[in-house]
């Protein structure tokens, strides 16, 4: 194959349409904001001050517009402004009110939010909240100039599409347990038909419920609604409606002991046998329970009565100690007014106050969309039951995490011995349940052998523990005024539940850091043989890494909406690079950490590999310093490195913190800051010439797929992991197992590979996809080289956006005919995929700047392959070619004579991993059973939104915190036992009408 000319390697960019289809200009400007001011006056009618700085960001945005229409929406000039109104309105609104100014006003008092904004603009909630992510890269300089720099944390984009999640998937767990207790019909009895059912139409009862669940969101949840105490709330809901609604209604039994399994001493006890079905902590519920029981009192004007006290049919059968009844609750005659009741109630408490109208959720209104968000990771139609905000990208199995205890709804009622498929909420609730059973059991304070330990140490330091975990994690969990920003329901109320749940939260995660602190102490005292770990214990980033940690599995388990990651890391003075020292160490030492908590860890470090190291302010650049001192002055000049680590004493302040009784620590200040203790992350204006404090990435890391892709044993480490205080060393320290190298040097090298690791992985996913094998290797081969000898390509940028940009490079250079649109197209489909890579790549302007010209620091990824990518990997793609093979075989000598390349012993090209083999397997020579991973060309298709529950994959656990190699053992028995009625059994022995070898080869062969 001849060699495609350097000029060629370059893709011709399509022109992107302009506004009208036509070429931009004055008049189109003028037309496009005349369509806007015609919506902000005459349909939304705006206020003068919205209006105005309505206007005034439309036309300092607008540029923006014209030059990104095609990568807006469809595509089309027409939906991409309806796009661009909407994401200028909704930024003028949330800012304007962050301010200070009155908030604004339009239609009536109420319904200025995003929800009307999306109304008029015709668009739905799914599709802004993809499309977003783009505006707020592109616009962010000009909404820094208007509202100020923390513009950002201010417009709360993140926890808003949070919220919206969590509401999507609460509805629709709350529409399937209502449908499980109750049939889908009007007060006046009559069933409706299965095309109202179906239409979307819900029974008042059904509403009644919601509007409840609303109240008490509103009311009583205050700041936290995260998705564990929400569904508590719905439970809540779920036994009043159970208490209330007439017994015709009902779609059970209540005498059938098979559902309701807790018995009291005159009948069923409603409360544990809710709890027992829904996972849901016994005194969590009862404590809801008051809440609710308190507002039905409150807005509602019910009398509450003893349900002891009470005769009514309702409460036959039911164990009536502790229970509240509300006397003609759901008659037909009071039922109407007390939706309207509810329904004002919302309204006044949530006027000028959310951008939500939840009521939409249970009508299931066109206006919410369908689809995915987060790049798939959360899925609000249900199709693919990841639910993190940022889940992993690398997904080799999608089943559920955990397992869930729930009842299956029969055509005739429920049955009690069945279970529903795992969802999000459900999920949620088996991971709570872990940390409620396992976790908050622990003592609060360092356990005796910990305290061992931590006396073991050149001096006790029992009590700077203590100190710091109380400080961090009251940094995390804030408890002093969160109250005053909760602008809804009672003042001292919200302040007491505030307090409560920051409390509790605190309390879970100091329990977890001291049970994971103990573990990893004694195993670095056996690998050490001494129980002095001065070195470690003393270290003052290493306990916040451990803190910070702690309180984010405790955040994912909670499913908060107010603290996304990474907002841990700005709580706790680290960066990403830090976090990733421990993440590996809190999967090995907490061998009890759910599989879905586990995912978390791994998708986190995921999310670390591929940009967030990358970003401006993480100590990755302040290592990388110090293991590439070529490297220096370029990320000097972009001010990239990290600043210094505040100190604990300065954080204590900033939170006001009270020791509670507890000595100062005067020695804390001069344990951050000393030499071989990692403190003093260097600042950006300094330049880098002293290297005592930068740190080093730990040298044990494996693969960050290795818990779903079990088989990559090849990419694992063949060595122990050395003592867990090297990865906390400092930086110019010479590592003992190093060579010569410094701490510096292999934690970069080890880092470096990891991210080989990673990019592997989704190589060979796309390659799957193009069909394109005999590239793979090349791909690999160009990526490592880039990273090790152009490393600065990936400065502040994502490394999908370089694996693109390798493909088409490669592609022309071995004359395939792959276009920049088929790339994107399949690349599109890969559960990572995020709009923004591709449609926003960095690069830098600053040259421009000083010479009078005006750039955008962000651009579609062909004109960063054009501008940046070919001029700086030409020669790499060269050598690609039929002409660089012989230079391909001294590479690495010519490579320790680059500016730019890897110092003496960074890791050499190697040849793509070897990946799981998707070839059946035959697990014995005489029983006819294969096993095969799914391929991911098959994957969509057979595990699809109508059949995925018919396929049990590998990692659905049958029972609570179980492994897989349980699961498949406790199915072997369950097939094989004797008490199961079968007509026949499974024979496994006899060899009846084997299939061959080949046939099941080719029946999974890639075009079958």
């Amino acid at each position: 194959m001849s060699q495609a000319s350097p000029k060629n390697m370059e893709e011709e960019k399509p022109s992107a349409p302009s506004l009208n289809n036509s070429e931009t200009n004055t008049g189109d400007y003028d037309a496009t904001e005349a369509r806007l001011i015609d919506l902000c006056k005459n349909i939304i009618s705006l206020d003068e001050s919205t209006y105005i700085q309505t206007v005034k960001l439309f036309k300092d945005t607008r540029h923006l517009l014209s030059a990104n229409i095609s990568g807006i929406g469809n595509g089309t000039p027409e939906e991409a402004e309806r796009f661009w109104f909407a994401f200028v309105l909704y930024s003028v609104k949330r800012l304007s009110e962050k301010n200070g100014d009155s908030p604004p006003q339009g239609f009536n008092e109420n319904e200025f939010n995003l929800c009307q904004i999306l109304r008029v603009a015709k668009l739905n909630f799914v599709d802004f909240f993809k499309e977003l992510p783009q505006f707020v890269v592109k616009a962010g300089p000009m909404l820094s100039n208007m509202y100020g720099a923390d513009w950002e944390n201010r417009l709360e984009t993140k926890e808003l599409q949070a919220n919206f999640v969590h509401l999507s998937l609460l509805s629709k767990y709350y529409k399937r347990t209502y449908r499980e207790f109750f049939l889908p019909s009007d007060a006046n009895g009559d069933k409706l038909s299965a095309v109202a059912s179906a239409g979307g139409h819900v029974s008042d009862y059904h509403r009644f419920g919601w509007l409840l669940f609303l109240a008490l969101r509103v009311h009583a949840f205050s700041r936290f609604k995260d998705l564990v105490t929400c569904t508590n709330g719905l439970i809540s809901i779920m036994a009043v409606l159970i208490l209330h609604v007439p017994v015709r209604f009902r779609n059970f039994d209540i005498h059938d002991s098979s559902h309701f399994v807790k018995k009291g001493n005159k009948g069923i006890d409603l409360i544990a046998s809710l709890c027992n079905i829904y996972d849901t902590s016994e005194d969590d519920l009862k404590k809801t329970m008051e809440k609710t029981n308190s507002l039905i009192s409150d807005i509602l004007k019910k009398e509450p009565h003893l349900a002891c006290e009470c005769k009514s049919e309702n409460l036959e059968n039911i164990e009536p100690d502790g229970l509240i009844y509300f006397e003609n609750l759901m008659d037909e005659s009071s039922l109407s007014t007390s939706l309207k009741i509810l329904e004002q109630d919302y309204n006044d408490a949530t006027r000028n106050k959310g951008e939500l109208d939840e009521r939409m959720f249970i009508n299931e209104d066109s206006i919410l969309g369908s689809g995915s968000l987060s790049g798939g990771a959360i899925n609000i139609t249900g199709t693919k039951r990841k639910f993190d905000s940022m889940a992993s990208p690398v997904k080799s199995v999608t089943s559920p995490l955990s397992p869930h205890h729930s009842s299956a709804l029969h055509a005739n009622g429920i049955s009690g011995g069945s279970k529903m498929a795992a969802t999000p909420v459900s999920t949620a609730m088996t991971t709570a349940k872990w940390l409620r059973t396992i976790i908050c059991s622990l003592p609060s304070r360092p356990s005796a052998e910990l305290e061992r330990f931590l006396r073991s140490c050149d001096k006790d330091v029992t009590s700077d523990v203590t100190r710091r975990a109380q400080i961090i994690l009251e940094a995390v969990f804030p408890s002093s005024s969160l109250g005053e920003r909760c602008g809804t329901g009672n003042l001292q109320s919200t302040k007491l539940m505030d307090n409560i749940w920051a409390e509790q939260r605190r309390l879970e995660a100091l329990k977890l850091y001291y049970r994971v602190l103990e573990a990893l102490c004694t195993a670095e005292a056996q690998v050490l043989h001494a129980t002095n770990l001065t070195s470690l214990l003393t270290n003052e980033r290493f306990h916040r890494c451990m803190l910070a940690c702690s309180a984010e599995l405790v955040l994912a388990t909670h499913k908060t909406v107010t603290m996304l990651f990474p907002a841990v890391l700005e709580r706790t003075g680290i960066t990403a690079f830090d976090l990733s020292k421990v993440i590996e160490s809190f999967i090995r030492h907490e061998e009890s950490l759910p599989r879905e908590l586990r995912r978390h860890l791994n998708s986190m470090e995921e999310r670390l590999l591929e940009s967030m190291v990358w970003e401006k302010g993480s100590s990755m650049y302040n290592s990388l310093t110090v293991a590439r001192p070529a490297l220096s002055a370029e990320i000097n000049r972009l001010g990239l490195l990290a600043d210094p680590m505040p100190s604990l004493d300065a954080i204590a302040m900033h939170i006001n913190f009270s020791s509670g009784g507890l000595p100062p620590v005067p020695s804390l200040q001069k344990h951050e800051l000393s030499p071989g203790q990692d403190g003093d992350i260097r600042s950006p204006k300094r330049p880098c010439t002293d290297y005592r404090s930068v740190l080093v990435e730990r040298n044990t890391f494996t693969s960050p797929v290795k818990d779903r892709l079990l088989v990559l044993n090849n990419l694992k480490s063949k060595f122990l992991p050395p003592p867990l205080q090297s990865a906390f060393a400092s930086p110019s320290r010479p590592n003992p197992g190093g060579k010569g190298e410094t701490c510096a040097e292999t934690g970069i090298n080890i880092f470096f590979t990891k991210i080989n690791k990673l990019a592997a992985v989704r190589i060979n996913g796309m390659v799957e996809r193009l069909q394109l094998s005999q590239i793979r290797e090349s791909i690999y081969c160009l990526f490592q080289q880039i990273l090790n000898q152009q490393t600065s390509l990936f400065f502040n940028r994502h490394i999908d956006q370089i694996i693109l940009c390798c493909f088409y490079g490669v592609a022309k250079i071995s004359q395939l005919p792959l276009t920049f649109k088929e790339i994107i197209y399949n690349y599109r489909k890969q559960p990572q995929s995020k709009p923004q890579v591709f449609r926003s790549v960095f690069i830098d302007c600053s040259y421009a700047r000083q010479s009078g010209r005006t750039e955008p620091d962000h651009v579609d990824v062909i004109t960063f392959y054009n501008k940046i990518f070919v001029p700086a990997v030409k020669p790499l793609l060269v050598e690609l070619g039929p002409a660089g093979a012989k230079t391909r075989t001294n590479q690495a000598s010519e490579v320790n004579h680059n500016n730019d390349g890897p110092c003496p012993g960074s890791p050499k090209i190697s040849p793509f991993p070897t990946l799981p083999d998707m070839s059946p397997e035959k697990v014995s020579a005489v029983h006819n059973v294969y096993v095969s991973p799914l391929r991911t060309s098959k994957k969509d298709a057979l595990i699809s939104h109508s059949s995925k529950s018919y396929y049990a994959c590998v990692g659905e656990s049958t029972r609570a915190y179980q492994s897989p190699s349980k699961d498949l053992s406790d199915i072997n028995n369950r097939l094989n036992g004797s008490k199961r009625k079968m007509r026949g059994t499974l024979n496994f022995d006899e060899d009846v009408g084997l299939v061959s070898d080949s046939m099941v080869a080719n029946s999974l062969s890639p075009d079958s």
